[in-house]
């Protein structure tokens, strides 16, 4: 078979099965999912999966395409490609977002292999609050304890409104510096830990001015699932709950 072609087949004429085919593959619906986001290029897609291949990512673009879910423009002057949604592609915004809270709400416990940095600095620049940040340019860096050497620094640069994810030092000068533990900070973002309450505990400690490191937490807007309560029992629902409660008595 092509690149663009379904792999695998499920053999029933069933709607939910033929969906299947092209959705149930393997980083297919998230691919889908950072098209609807706003992703165009290659590579900003690719930073929103940054664990995917850059050969799978282009055969599940190309298989998003045959589908008839994902369109590819090329780029003015020749030089690339950009993608984005067709109409039934579109469709697929609410019941992505569904399948989402759903998981937020039932889905396992993140293990250790889950805890993606470059996943959640991705997903920090897509929810950073610049209304509430200075005019011109503000630079956040973090550092990530318990993550990989090579992964544990990132930056994230507003420019008037434009924010500009970096893997390497940006040569700007830092305005906030955030250091955490990763699965804390990722806890804090879900919303199963309360921001406010590890920087004002120390566990996510902060650099720089006073006002900017108070004005931080105005800047996050943590993940758009965070609202989402969770219920699936365990570890993570035992810690929300915990948070809520002081939260409650506070």
């Amino acid at each position: 078979m092509t690149s663009g072609s379904v792999t695998r087949g499920y053999g029933q004429y069933c709607p939910l099965a033929l969906a299947c085919e092209v959705l149930g593959e393997r980083w297919a619906i998230l691919v889908m999912s950072r098209l609807i986001d706003g992703c165009r290029r290659f590579n900003e897609i690719h930073r929103g999966v940054p664990r995917m291949s850059a050969s799978l990512l282009s055969q599940r673009l190309a298989q998003l395409e045959a589908a008839g879910m994902a369109e590819r423009r090329p780029l003015p002057g020749g030089h690339g490609y950009s993608y984005e949604p067709s109409e039934a592609g579109w469709e697929l915004e609410p019941i992505i977002m569904e399948l989402a809270a759903w998981g937020q709400r039932w889905a396992r416990d993140m293990t250790a292999e889950d805890l993606d940095p470059g996943f959640l600095v991705w997903s920090m620049h897509e929810r950073i609050n610049t209304a509430a940040m200075p005019p011109g340019r503000t630079v956040l860096a973090f550092e990530f304890t318990g993550a990989p050497r090579d992964s544990r620094r990132f930056w994230l640069v507003n420019t008037d409104g434009k924010v500009e994810m970096c893997l390497k030092d940006p040569g700007y000068e830092v305005d906030v510096k955030v250091m955490s533990d990763l699965r804390l900070f990722i806890e804090a973002w879900r919303g199963f830990r309360s921001l406010r309450r590890e920087i004002a505990g120390g566990a996510i400690r902060l650099e720089g001015p006073t006002e900017l490191k108070r004005a931080l937490p105005r800047w996050l807007m943590l993940s758009a699932l965070a609202p989402f309560e969770r219920r699936r029992p365990g570890k993570e629902r035992d810690l929300a709950k915990k948070t809520k409660t002081a939260k409650v008595r506070a």
